[in-house]
């Protein structure tokens, strides 16, 4: 009995330890808004790579406003990255997201399905 109570405990440990330990977490300040918006999410202007704080009382606020300011990448293929202000983004609505998301994994389909073909052609369809 006293083997089995360790073991559980061992495991419950091991189990809240990964699950909430690992976890990548966010602290921010009590004074701060929460951001609208979060890393790698799509939105009509692109995807979101950074995200800035500019706290009231400060050069920055007073020049762009005070609040989030986001990094975007437009698209996968721009080498630009353009700043916006919170109010400034708009998000896609859930069938907006819902095709890109689909369009998008047709494409790596047809992609993958090419490559199998050319896979099956250097080695003579055993690919084993």
């Amino acid at each position: 009995m006293e083997s089995s109570l360790a073991d559980f405990s061992q495991k419950f440990t091991n189990r809240f330890t990964h699950r909430f330990i690992m976890q990548p977490t966010i602290l921010l300040p009590k004074h701060w808004d929460y951001p609208r918006f979060i890393f790698g999410q799509r939105t009509q202007q692109g995807v979101i790579l950074g995200l800035e704080y500019y706290p009231a009382d400060t050069q920055l606020a007073y020049q762009y406003s005070h609040g989030w300011r986001y990094a975007l990448m437009p698209n996968k293929q721009s080498e630009d990255i353009f700043h916006y202000q919170e109010s400034q983004l708009k998000p896609f609505s859930t069938q907006e997201l819902l095709a890109q998301i689909t369009a998008e994994l047709e494409q790596h389909q047809q992609q993958i399905m090419i490559l199998q073909q050319q896979l099956a052609a250097v080695t003579g369809g055993n690919n084993g």
